[in-house]
């Protein structure tokens, strides 16, 4: 999960605006994008893929129906995607010839699925047994939202565990809005660039940092229109649950065996809900809780990241190469002051393009490190400040802050942060909230992360979330039950910034059927990180169905 818009609040201070609100957009104008639907070449009310919408196909939903059972959707359910070997991709070292590409189509609007379809882009790593040896499929989600399925694929299905690779296709996709699938557009790579790095006014003068984040707002808002009108409505992680649900059909299986990160636990809630009798054996870790007031989400992960940065702090500071200093009490206010001073002092980089380390850089290439866990993420930011602060050297820091953005060498951008917000908005838009409220979370904030709010003020909590926006949404925070699913696993880390502990324990607890298992860590998400206690019990139940015991912790 990437600090989002979902959230609400603009919390200026030291985590800067556009990473924990990433770019608050959205707002109500009169009318709605829907009625603007039209194929794709222009015309409204074009058929839906596989079949001509003519006499003898009835494209009208029937009520109650969901999914296959719904005669509408038919078309979707039943094509049959050609899937290839995939093309090599030069810049990795992997042999990309051994997964399968194939792109599907499914409705733009389940509401109304004969009007247009869109295109997923989906990809395989084939099981290496057959026969009873192989279970079925096993699709995954990396987070975000915004985060290329494919992309994670490719990236990590050399190191899948043989075991799991055995019994499983491993399978992604980009969800609607993202990567190669049907996919929205905001912002062009040098707006992009500019805001990215951009720290806007001081955050004291609070009416020149308001207007400033609403100006910003109000132009991201205008750009997702202008190039992304048709999508804006229907992108939701709703909809992309059931885009799921055709997935599941078209690689053959029975039910649906899944594996989602951070976001990825959102869309996989989402899915046990609409299909619970569907489910299989589902795994989420680094979980998002559905039922979260969105304000309160956001001040959560403020409050996550400085407890991180503070332990990181802490540890540096007894380390004879710490550049925060030697005392563990004062280690992350020296941080913080240099963050915050790159506002007036950017460092420059050893970049050709001639990019210099701004706060909001710095600050971003900060938390990216964050997420990963002590050894890796701790060490590697601990490197990075020492280039910036003892060698004059924004370069590292900048480029774990392009990591973050979906930013390339080549200053191209993945589309990732306008889909993070983009999703975000259409999977909630909070409403203004009351002043009591604001003080009441205001004060939370300034005990809690004393040293990341330092600038915020009521000013900054007191707005609707994603007010300029085209349309809205009708979802709403609420607890997921999934009634009759089968039993779900839930994994939680006790020092996760970016999903904080406590919504594992209450997404596990909103579950008619589900168990958590914690990992007692740093960073963000368990499986797969090399601890063996948390792997072990992960393999236990998507190779044989064999839950952990109540109340597992490892460490």
């Amino acid at each position: 999960m990437r600090i989002s818009s979902r959230h609400g609040a603009r919390l200026r201070g030291a985590i800067p605006a556009a990473l924990v609100t990433a770019v608050l957009v959205a707002g109500c104008s009169s009318g709605g994008v829907a009625s603007k639907v039209k194929d794709s070449a222009g015309n409204p009310g074009a058929g839906a893929p596989g079949a001509a919408r003519g006499p003898g196909l009835d494209t009208t939903p029937i009520p109650g129906a969901k999914g296959q059972n719904d005669p509408s959707l038919t078309a979707f359910y039943t094509q049959q995607p050609d899937w290839k070997a995939c093309a090599d991709d030069p810049e990795t070292a992997a042999d990309e010839g051994e997964l399968e590409c194939a792109s599907l189509r499914v409705p733009l609007d389940y509401a109304n699925p004969g009007t247009k379809a869109i295109t997923i882009a989906a990809m395989r790593y084939p099981a290496s047994a057959s026969g009873s040896a192989r279970i079925g499929s096993l699709l995954t989600n990396p987070g975000g939202p915004g985060g290329s399925g494919l992309d994670y694929l490719k990236g990590s299905f050399e190191s899948t565990d043989p075991a799991i690779h055995k019994a499983f296709d491993i399978v992604a996709f980009d969800p609607r809005g993202v990567g190669e699938s049907s996919q929205v557009k905001c912002l062009d790579d040098a707006e992009r660039d500019r805001r990215d790095a951009e720290d806007g006014p001081d955050p004291k003068d609070i009416a020149a940092s308001t207007a400033f984040d609403d100006q910003r707002s109000k132009e991201f808002a205008e750009g997702c229109e202008r190039n992304s009108g048709d999508l804006l409505p229907f992108v939701g992680t709703r909809n992309a649950a059931r885009d799921m649900d055709i997935l599941r059909v078209i690689v053959g299986d029975a039910q649906l065996n899944y594996l989602g990160y951070s976001y990825g636990t959102y869309l996989g809630a989402l899915y046990a809900e609409e299909f619970p009798n569907r489910t299989g054996r589902l795994v989420l870790d680094g979980a998002v809780d559905p039922a979260a007031d969105p304000l309160d989400d956001s001040i959560a992960q403020q409050v996550g990241f400085e407890k991180s940065f503070t332990r990181f702090a802490e540890d540096c500071a007894t380390r004879p190469d710490c550049p925060l200093g030697s005392d563990p009490a004062k280690a992350a206010l020296v941080g913080v002051d240099f963050l915050d001073g790159l506002r007036t002092s950017p460092l420059p980089t050893r970049l050709t393009d001639g990019r210099r380390l701004t706060s909001s850089l710095g600050w971003t290439g900060t938390i990216r490190l964050l997420y990963a866990d002590e050894a890796q993420g701790w060490r590697a930011l601990r490197e990075a400040l020492t280039a910036a602060m003892e060698r004059g050297d924004g370069t590292p820091l900048v480029l774990y802050a392009d990591d973050y953005n979906g930013r390339d060498e080549n200053g191209k951008y993945d589309g990732s942060m306008d889909a993070l917000s983009v999703i975000s908005c259409a999977d909630g838009m909070s409403e203004a909230p009351s002043p009591q409220r604001v003080q009441e979370v205001l004060d939370r904030l300034h005990r809690e992360a004393p040293l990341f709010s330092r600038d915020t003020v009521a000013e900054d909590l007191d707005g609707p979330g994603c007010e300029f926006w085209p349309f809205r949404t009708t979802e709403k925070p609420h607890a997921v039950k999934a009634a009759g699913s089968k039993p779900i696993l839930v994994i939680g880390t006790t020092g996760d910034p970016a999903t904080p502990y406590a919504a594992s324990e209450r997404l596990a607890e909103g579950f008619e059927n589900a168990t958590l298992l914690t990992l007692e860590g740093e960073g963000h998400t368990a499986y797969g990180r090399g601890n063996a206690c948390i792997d072990d019990a992960v393999n236990a139940y998507l190779l044989d169905g064999t839950m952990p015991a109540p109340d597992t912790r490892c460490s």
